[in-house]
């Protein structure tokens, strides 16, 4: 029986698990609930954590592609038919009015005209530049948005504005507010997957994908398109599975030594609970890493085994294996660290070289994923967010009065889109000026994507929240409004 002080006994989250010491019923209560997220996983009442769906969803799971190092957008998806004419002019001359460019490298050059040919393209006639052809054909899915803008241009810190809606370090991306708000559908996969760039990670390393101040069991995990897909979750050479049972059992019970002598602590359960998840997903993964479970006719789709695009086709295809079997969030990069040669979108030194490489990796994979994901019935209920931390000089990185190959970095108007059943598709949202330089109309920040994302999932931003330092933190701090216009 309970304790005859019932009251007092569950006033914490603490108290509670102190008190299944006395029934099997409670036992399995607090099994129960902690599975399915009613008692809180990090001390805080479940009544103070206001869990979701705050609305009906449209969504559950997300797919968010980050091309690491600014893309162009006058060159992909941001039609400026103005700007041929204007090749050579100074970007006053452009836009007809005065503008001192506050650009990252200092040098302002003359406009340049896309180094891309423009087509309408799907029953929307939506414009997208012929650098990105398997796109253009799922045209209607897309969402474009041409308004975005940052509020810095310097890599790291609107890298995570990108991902946290903060400039600094330390704060939760995306993925993992996603995790901790709506929790794992899948017992075996963790809530959120990681696919960086093969070649490199992006700079920062891991820190793109932290759980910040969240409890740890929301940071992403990283996993591998070949070879090995996570390290350490196979057992090493020369153990055996009984060996490996006994030392689980062992180190389960110094763990409940530990937690009963000085208290619960969250990164120890957290750490339990991720020993617990590798134990079981050392089952699940080899089989959903398996590609050669799929057919020939996928691999194609996708471009498996097609050249430069079989790293990020093969982390596509995996995406779609991964959401089939429940995981929320997955997030593949494209483009790494920030070294020489560039392996990003980081065009500085001649943009047309370096977008065709990078858009050949990552073309098609999308395009199938996308195909794929609708023809299964999948794309109903999933997001898929295409975005880079800024986008790019409509004039040339040259000294002035110089055409150049080159674009600097440009935080006042870049493009992002989005797909999926939440999302009207086949429509553009929001404009920037005629020589493509600063977003002028319906003006969206990261904080207003955000909000208009976790939206599509049934949460309402404002009420995701988190308490730390004396603050109760949220992924769009304390702005962002719902971008209404682009919702189904």
């Amino acid at each position: 029986m309970f304790p005859s002080n019932t009251q007092a006994a569950f006033q914490s989250r603490r108290s509670f698990l102190q008190s299944i010491q006395y029934g099997l019923g409670a036992t399995a209560a607090a099994a129960m609930m902690l599975e399915d997220a009613t008692l809180a996983q990090d001390g805080v009442p479940s009544e103070a954590m206001d869990p979701p769906p705050h609305h009906p969803a449209k969504a559950r799971r997300v797919i968010q592609i980050v091309l690491t190092g600014g893309y162009s957008q006058v060159d992909t998806f941001d039609y400026k038919p103005e700007l041929p004419s204007l090749h050579g002019k100074t970007l006053n001359e452009g836009l007809g009015r005065e503008e001192k460019p506050d650009v990252f490298f200092g040098k302002v050059g003359l406009l340049r005209q896309p180094d891309f040919q423009f087509k309408q393209h799907g029953e929307s006639g939506l414009w997208i530049s012929d650098l990105f052809p398997h796109l253009s054909g799922v045209a209607d899915e897309l969402t474009i948005i041409n308004s975005m803008y940052a509020e810095t241009s310097n890599h790291t810190p609107a890298t995570f504005q990108e991902n946290t809606g903060f400039r600094l370090n330390g704060f939760p991306v995306i993925g993992s507010w996603a995790s901790y708000g709506l929790g794992n559908e899948s017992n075996n996969l963790p809530s959120y997957v990681v696919f960086p760039d093969a070649r490199s990670y992006p700079a920062g390393g891991s820190i793109n994908w932290t759980n910040g101040f969240l409890p740890a069991q929301h940071q992403g995990v990283v996993m591998r398109s070949s070879g090995v897909a996570i390290d350490d979750l196979a057992l090493p050479a020369g153990i055996s599975k009984t060996q490996e049972a006994a030392t689980r059992k062992l180190l389960g019970r110094l763990n409940a030594n530990l937690s009963e002598r000085q208290g619960e602590e969250s990164n120890l359960a957290a750490r339990v609970k991720s020993y617990e998840l590798a134990a079981r997903m050392q089952r699940v993964v080899p089989e959903i890493t398996d590609l050669n479970r799929e057919s020939a006719t996928t691999h194609e789709l996708y471009g498996v085994d097609n050249g430069e695009a079989n790293d990020f086709a093969r982390s596509c295809l995996l995406t779609r294996r991964l959401l089939e079997n429940g995981v929320r969030f997955v997030q593949l990069f494209s483009g790494g660290a920030f070294q020489s040669p560039r392996v990003n979108w980081d065009g500085h030194e001649n943009c047309k070289k370096n977008h065709l490489r990078e858009a050949q990796r990552i073309d098609q994979p999308i395009a199938g994923l996308i195909r794929d994901l609708k023809q299964r019935g999948m794309l109903e209920d999933t997001v898929i967010l295409f975005t880079s931390e800024f986008g790019r000089t409509p004039f040339a990185e040259s000294a002035a009065d110089v055409v150049g190959v080159g674009r600097d970095h440009n935080q006042n108007g870049f493009s992002v889109w989005v797909a999926g059943g939440a999302f009207r598709g086949g429509m553009n949202y929001g404009s920037t000026d005629r020589v493509g330089y600063a977003a002028v109309e319906n003006r969206v920040h990261w904080n207003d994507f955000h909000a208009t994302v976790l939206h599509a999932l049934g949460i309402n931003h404002r009420r995701l929240t988190y308490y730390h330092n004396g603050i109760n933190r949220r992924l769009t701090n304390v702005s962002g409004q719902i971008i209404k216009d682009i919702l189904a």
